[in-house]
């Protein structure tokens, strides 16, 4: 495909990155030319100096015969606008715009083809703050990950000592839990990652990614390690769009406390959020910490826009008592450096997002992506289509179908159904396969899978 990207930093680099590597004929624009020279020499990409929405910018950029156009630069406006010439001008297909504001979102009608024509928005905050809600619905796990509605999840939880199946086979799960089903989709142990079959052995601190039915998580969970208690106290470090957000989400459910450093934003704060309590101060004083009991705290989220702020005030309210921290980090080599010690979940927000937008870049019908352990590997749904003559996948049996080396089906979505992925499991026309991808060079593989041929038409 040829893909425009609007906007070097972090999410468009990120995104650029991972899609070069897959052979799409990438062109990224920006006003910064060092950042561009930068990414012009790691990746096999075209780069515009220039202002993104300038339609003499996007002629450069070769707008005129771009299948996809990706505009995330940090203002909304300019994104906007850009799709608006790309539509008016070039007839871009496909339109994707990032915007922040909610001032703009709430607004029905608004991004229609016959107004501001951009045919997918993304909103980064909503998607993150959609990953640290099902974070905290769900204690004990790194990532928790929804399909199909959300009648099926695919959680990663960390094997400890202790655990009913740390030392055990795969196979055992099954008769230990002959209620339950559920299928290890990848298992990583040392950062290298394992396909899982019957007679694999789980070890302590191996992280471990299983498939269920969302209502039977909870009791795999326990499966793998001792099950936290619900959170019930929050502490939310930072009230900018992703804190506010998520304290409007737990308010009701949950004690909920948040630490903002500007006096101007804790008023506004205090005004929109109906139980949150709303505190001036720094969320690295201790003082402060002390003085609100962070050791009864059950979860310390750090939101900030400050990486700095975000791992110092994490550690502190670990060290004086915090059952759990999750640090949001904007950078992403620090991710891999924090997580596991005494920071038990740190977010990138790029990850988080790149996701969203992978799921309109992918070819066949597919409905979600989630890019997984830093963007090394993918869990992808698919539907599949056609017949058994048109089609790889429909009326083959899970374990006749040829799937590329490195990737597991984990389960299978009919309807309202939830079917975990057994050998002797048929697809169906209609069918949505969840698979789990642990080596990124298979991706192309895995959509021409689920590809028709011309006789489906």
């Amino acid at each position: 495909m040829k893909i425009i990207i609007l906007g070097a930093g972090q999410v468009g680099g990120t995104l650029a990155e991972h899609l070069a590597r897959e052979e799409n004929d990438i062109t990224v624009v920006d006003t910064d030319g060092e950042r561009l020279r930068e990414l012009h020499t790691r990746l096999d990409i075209r780069t515009v100096s220039g202002a993104a929405s300038y339609p003499m910018v996007l002629r450069q950029a070769g707008c005129e015969d771009a299948d996809m156009l990706i505009a995330v630069t940090n203002s909304d406006e300019v994104n906007m606008i850009a799709c608006q010439v790309a539509h008016t001008l070039f007839r871009t297909p496909t339109k994707i715009a990032r915007v922040r504001a909610t001032a703009y979102l709430a607004r029905k009608g608004l991004f229609a083809h016959e107004a501001v024509p951009i045919d997918v928005l993304i909103s980064p905050e909503q998607v993150v703050t959609d990953h640290i809600r099902r974070l905290i619905e769900h204690p004990g796990a790194l990532q928790v990950l929804e399909f199909a509605g959300g009648l099926v999840q695919l959680v990663a939880v960390k094997a400890f000592y202790g655990g009913p199946l740390v030392g055990q086979e795969l196979g055992f799960l099954r008769r230990h839990m002959p209620s339950v089903d559920t299928r290890v989709a990848a298992i990583y142990r040392r950062n290298r990652p394992i396909i899982p079959r019957g007679d694999t052995v789980i070890e302590a601190d191996d992280e471990v990614f299983f498939i269920a039915a969302r209502r039977d998580i909870r009791a795999v969970m326990s499966e793998l390690r001792r099950l936290d208690r619900d959170f019930r106290r929050v502490v939310i470090a930072g009230g900018g769009n992703i804190g506010e957000r998520l304290a409007e989400h737990l308010e009701h459910s949950h004690q909920v406390k948040m630490i903002e450093h500007s006096l101007e934003r804790c008023t506004q704060l205090s005004e929109r959020l109906d139980r949150t309590v709303v505190l001036h101060g720094s969320a690295t004083s201790k003082r402060l910490l002390e003085e609100e009991n962070i050791e009864d705290c059950d979860i310390f989220c750090a939101l900030t826009n400050d990486d700095e702020v975000n791992i110092m005030s994490s550690m502190l309210a670990k060290r004086m008592g915090a059952k759990k921290v999750l640090t949001l980090i904007n950078n992403a080599a620090y991710v891999d450096l924090v997580q596991g010690g005494e920071i038990d979940i740190a977010i990138s927000p790029q990850q988080a997002t790149i996701g969203s937008l992978l799921t309109h870049v992918r070819r066949g019908d597919i409905v979600n992506v989630h890019s997984l352990r830093r963007g090394a590997a993918e869990a992808i749904e698919a539907i599949a289509h056609g017949d058994s003559q048109s089609s790889r996948v429909v009326g083959r049996a899970i374990g006749d179908i040829d799937l590329p080396g490195g990737s597991t089906i984990g389960a299978v979505v009919r309807g309202k159904e939830v079917l975990i992925a057994h050998d002797d499991v048929v697809v169906e026309s209609g069918d949505h396969v969840i698979l789990f991808v642990v080596d990124k060079r298979k991706i192309r593989d895995v959509e021409r899978l689920f590809q028709v041929g011309l006789t489906f038409f």
